[in-house]
């Protein structure tokens, strides 16, 4: 890489803000519950979760698969191999991300506990900005027109 390129970070910020988000909303779930809709909507919200966890699962599995057949890693810090356009990458930029965001509100909709919503959007924004905004750049830097079109066709998120 050259200087002009972006640089890959030391820190991995996907695994490490999710599971900050994950910890702090069960200690706050604890300490300060926030109001819930459950009493209103607690059935559906319980199924919605499910299916959002289902969701988890077909994203993880079809993501992890999809790359190891590119032969690109799945370290968030290096540089991927191979530009991954099929399965799962088809439909968002980010499967994996995306997955870890519906891992929360999933787990928020069958608990309860509202914190895990509100980590999830927040998550979500600090993935972007610490992450996908510099792994876009050296997306873009690495396979140039082939990904910014790719990028045109197919959301960051869904």
């Amino acid at each position: 890489m050259t200087g002009t390129q972006p640089k890959h970070g030391i820190i991995p910020w996907p695994p490490v803000i999710y599971v900050v988000a994950i910890a702090l909303s069960v200690v706050l779930g604890m300490l300060y519950p926030l109001p819930w809709i459950g009493d209103i909507f607690g059935d559906i919200l319980v199924g919605a979760g499910w299916v959002a966890l289902f969701g988890v699962a077909a994203l993880w599995v079809t993501a992890i698969r999809t790359m190891v057949r590119a032969k690109t890693t799945l370290n968030p810090n290096a540089e991927p191999d191979h530009l991954v356009t099929s399965g799962p990458f088809g439909i968002t930029r980010n499967p994996m991300y995306l997955a870890n965001t519906l891992l929360l509100i999933g787990v928020s909709f069958i608990t309860g506990i509202a914190w895990f919503l509100l980590f999830a959007f927040l998550a979500a924004f600090a993935t972007q900005k610490l992450a996908i905004e510099k792994e876009e750049k050296m997306l873009a830097a690495k396979f140039g027109k082939k990904y910014r079109d790719y990028a045109k066709r197919v959301r960051r998120w869904i």
